[in-house]
């Protein structure tokens, strides 16, 4: 089997036509047809079956779905690692939640990076349900944020730093007044003021979200979590923030925490990696960093990353 053929399957089971698949690779449907060919008859199975709801995958072909996509991206690290081992350099691909490269990534990132200077790290912001999918694809080699809800035993997750989540208002919003916790009917009538972690299910403040029940039409997402909460120092809403983040502009009076049921809330952020013998060297020296005291005091007292060092993979969302 070729990786055109793996790249053609792959595409098929991840759009769910070949149609999709075609269009995605730029390629004709008889070509993405032909190396589907090939595979079942190298394989003796038929991998799938066309019916009026999709595609059904027989057993056999459940599983190429996922060596394929290994293989693929082993395929990928493989160019990668050659790449770099002409050029003298290292890089390291880190996914992130939105939560924790905002606040905590960039003191950490500035830290790990100066410590060896042939070494560049990569960051994307992915949603935290996908950071399995993305180790096991190898299209990253570390994830950053929420603990998953399992774990796979191929993968290795260390847990590192926990962090409260609080409520917060501006100094003339209706709620700084109170002396007192807000009950849950009061607060479902707010307008929430949110960063991107708020999309999703994974993570503290959609989990928040769900434990208050607030309803989507009094939900107002911000294009940073930053943002959301400049936009509450006007007094227009209630938004969520990290402590250690807005601890200045709680001693300054521009904002004011508001209790209330399930808050604050607590969350931690942990590393999730393959293990030692699939990941690659710089991985675990993360792992191994960020439970450091030196670490812990990065994340909370970053102030950005030195150009060169550093090198983001951008990822633009479009709110409506």
């Amino acid at each position: 089997m070729t990786p055109a053929q793996l790249r053609a399957f792959s595409a098929t089971v991840r759009l769910g036509s070949v149609k999709a698949a075609a269009a995605d690779l730029a390629v004709t449907e008889a070509a993405v047809s032909l190396h589907i060919a090939h595979l079942r008859r190298e394989l003796g199975d038929k991998l799938f079956t066309r019916t009026g709801s999709g595609l059904a995958f027989t057993p056999g072909g459940l599983r190429l779905a996922s060596r394929a996509a290994q293989m693929l991206g082993l395929q990928d690290q493989t160019v990668l690692e050659v790449q770099q081992a002409g050029s003298g350099r290292r890089l390291l691909r880190v996914a992130t939640s939105s939560l924790f490269a905002e606040y905590a990534a960039p003191g950490l990132i500035e830290l790990f990076a100066g410590r060896a200077d042939d070494l560049d790290v990569e960051l994307s912001v992915h949603d935290p349900q996908r950071f399995p999918l993305l180790l096991m694809e190898r299209a990253v080699d570390v994830a950053i944020g929420p603990r998953p809800a399992t774990v796979d035993a191929s993968m290795s997750c260390t847990h590192f730093l926990n962090y409260q989540m609080i409520a917060v208002v501006g100094a003339t919003h209706p709620l700084a007044a109170r002396t007192g916790p807000a009950g849950v009917a009061e607060l479902r009538e707010q307008t929430w003021l949110l960063g991107p972690s708020a999309v999703g299910r994974a993570g503290i403040v959609p989990s928040v979200l769900r434990r208050l029940q607030i309803p989507e039409d009094r939900q107002r997402i911000f294009q940073s979590h930053t943002a959301a909460v400049d936009e509450a120092k006007h007094g227009t809403g209630v938004a969520l923030a990290v402590t250690f983040a807005v601890s200045k502009d709680l001693a300054d009076g521009d904002l004011r925490q508001i209790g209330g049921p399930q808050l604050p809330a607590r969350g931690s952020w942990n590393l999730l990696a393959l293990g030692d013998r699939e990941a690659p060297p710089a991985a675990a020296e993360l792992r191994r960093f960020v439970t450091t005291p030196r670490a812990t005091q990065a994340m909370l007292r970053g102030a950005g990353v030195t150009a060169g060092r550093f090198r983001p993979a951008i990822h633009v969302t479009l709110w409506s």
